[in-house]
């Protein structure tokens, strides 16, 4: 059961994206898990965390949600979060705060997560910071655009981080909504991520492994790394699934 990580591309309305991050929990719990809901807080923290835990309700398997939330600039600490959790779910937000509250426990998050069994799920930003390479945000590549500019969470060039290494691959998120899928094509283009995987709103990539499968009402598009230069990318939907190589 350990080593579970669900990538939910973003979206609120349908629930049942929380579904299997749950079910992995409660197998780990052996009856209805305690989900830690990391949140960094912005000034409205506590509602972010009432928003997630409400989705998680409406999923319909059953958990106790706890908030963890960590201050604008604050750093995450897993020892304390994780105990007596029996799954995780770093929530949504500005994509940059969540990468710097994340970034000193790198080396410690991943371990603790595989000891104790715990899944991982990530939503939108959680989704993002999963990566060991972790797309972080921006919209132009030396000055040009690569997709709309209101997603670029606060930067201008697009900016690629030090992640939590569960998953190795780059995310972005949002992709068909957004049109975040053409910054990921650029990142892993020019060489600042292996591949890379964006992931559709109401959508969730399971990894266990060294597999992949996809679970919701978009795609999971897979970006790899072609000859000279070029990418491939390849879309997969809800049933199907890709190599994590």
């Amino acid at each position: 059961m350990g080593g579970r990580t669900f990538l939910i591309g973003g979206g609120r309305d349908h629930a049942e994206v929380y579904a299997p991050f749950l079910r992995a929990a409660a197998e780990r719990a052996g009856g209805v898990p305690r989900i830690r809901c990391a949140v960094v807080d912005e000034g409205d923290g506590r509602e972010q965390f009432e928003r997630f835990a409400q989705a998680l309700d409406r999923s319909g398997a059953g958990c106790t949600p706890v908030p963890a939330l960590v201050p604008l600039g604050g750093r995450f600490e897993p020892e304390e979060v994780l105990d007596g959790a029996d799954g995780l779910l770093v929530c949504g937000g500005l994509t940059p705060a969540y990468q710097e509250a994340f970034a000193g426990c790198a080396d410690r998050l991943p371990r603790l997560l595989a000891e104790r069994g715990l899944p991982y799920a990530g939503f939108s930003a959680g989704a993002a910071v999963a990566a060991r390479r972790a797309v972080v945000g921006g919209w132009l590549v030396d000055g040009v655009p690569v997709c709309p500019g209101d997603t670029a969470e606060d930067l201008e060039e697009v900016a690629v981080r030090p992640g939590l290494g569960l998953v190795p691959f780059a995310v972005d998120v949002h992709a068909a909504q957004w049109g975040t899928l053409a910054r990921l094509v650029s990142v892993v283009g020019r060489g600042d991520a292996p591949c890379g995987v964006a992931v559709d709103e109401d959508t969730v990539v399971e990894v266990a492994g060294p597999a992949a499968r996809i679970t919701g009402r978009g795609r999971a598009h897979v970006v790899r790394p072609g000859a000279d230069g070029a990418v491939t990318v390849r879309s997969y939907a809800d049933g199907e699934g890709f190599d994590v190589v």
